[in-house]
């Protein structure tokens, strides 16, 4: 898989040091056979140095669906720290430091698809099969195995730029960095789309049209169309949402309504701006439309807006700027690095908790965001 290059010591906010809480680490050099029947062979058989000095990379030749990963991490012979990313730069486990002679057991469940990041293919499709990156100062694994989960809970995530997976730059959504804060149980399929509004997921076919039929009863699908929508009316979008629940629940799934994070445009008063808040070219304020609509058909509501504009303003302008993508072009006032989605998926996961949402189940221990 092609990937950008990062150092393997990962930068993470303190949202992330919640999330480590409950996960292990390995060394490299002390793989043991892995036991029980699986796609996935030994560690030895599947994995790999990775280029440039990143972590090890190990591949799986299955096809598309959820599966479940059971991995043994730690070293018997050193202490050690390490991660897991998966897929598109998919972070499923945050490293942790583990002591020497410590073996633990962890299950992560895993989505695979073709394209790998967006459904659309505008990153292309990506390595075949199920690919996995250690992270960390010091990764190893010490047994892996691979095991279909056809029928498990599922998690969707309609979007944008800002939640999408990416494969080929510095930027990160925040339904990237989601499942590290998930135990193994619940698969996160991320659908987000850059560029994509919430008329453009109606009308592409390879979007809605293509995601609706795979949909079952009890899926959840987080709906979060708001930052494209610059000239979209009021009466537009409150269609295109009415669309968009509407095919949901025509499949038994459980929609979900997610205002955006913010954009980091601040006036002189040190406060979000209304641009920053998502209110549109027109004058429409997306996430207040939102929040009408999840009260009008009484849906979940997951105010990320709320809560990214506290965030914000809580760190200031300065301190608030580093959770953002650093892009050739210069500092985005939209898009987040690897650590700044991170601590929006954890406003997101918190909302989960707050919501008593079915995923809510399958939480890790409960993240608190940078800046608390």
């Amino acid at each position: 898989m092609h990937r950008s290059t990062r150092s393997t010591r990962r930068t993470r906010l303190a949202a992330a040091a919640v999330v480590a809480a409950a996960t292990a680490a390995v060394l490299p050099g002390t793989a043991v056979a892995a036991a029980g029947p699986a796609p996935a062979g030994s560690v030895a058989e599947h994995c790999a140095p990775g280029p440039d000095g990143t972590g090890p990379t190990c591949s799986f030749d299955v096809p598309p669906g959820a599966y479940d990963v059971r991995v043994t991490l730690g070293s018997r012979t050193a202490a050690a720290d390490t991660g897991i990313d998966a897929e598109a730069n998919r972070t499923v486990l945050a490293p942790v430091a583990t002591r020497a002679g410590h073996l633990d057991h962890r299950t992560l469940t895993i989505d695979v698809r073709t394209p790998e990041s967006m459904p659309d293919g505008q990153e292309g499709d990506g390595t075949p099969g199920l690919q996995l990156r250690l992270t960390g100062t010091a990764p190893a694994l010490a047994a892996v195995t691979v095991v279909p989960r056809p029928d498990g809970p599922r998690l969707f995530v309609i979007s944008d730029s800002t939640a999408s997976d990416w494969l080929n730059t510095v930027q990160r959504g925040w339904a990237q960095e989601l499942p590290q804060y998930f135990r193994g149980g619940i698969d996160v399929a991320n659908w987000a789309v850059s560029g994509s509004s919430s008329g453009s997921w109606l009308g592409n076919p390879r979007l809605f049209a293509t995601l609706a039929p795979q949909l079952r009863p009890g899926d959840e699908v987080f709906i979060q169309l708001a930052h494209n929508d610059k000239d979209t009316t009021e009466a537009d979008y409150r269609a295109n949402y009415a669309a968009l629940i509407d095919g949901v629940r025509a499949q038994g799934a459980k929609p979900v309504l997610v205002t955006p994070p913010v954009r980091h445009l601040f006036g002189t008063d040190g406060k979000i701006t209304a641009t920053g808040r998502i209110v549109n070219g027109l004058g429409v304020d997306l996430p207040a439309v939102m929040r009408d609509i999840a009260r009008q058909d009484r849906l979940p509501l997951l105010d990320l807006t709320a809560d990214s504009e506290a965030l914000m303003e809580r760190l200031g302008p300065d301190a608030s700027f580093p959770l953002y993508a650093d892009l050739p072009a210069g500092r985005s006032q939209t898009h987040f690095n690897e650590g700044g989605a991170t601590t929006i998926a954890g406003l997101v996961a918190r909302e989960i908790a707050g919501a008593h949402l079915p995923a809510a189940g399958f939480l890790r221990d409960r993240p608190a965001a940078s800046g608390e």
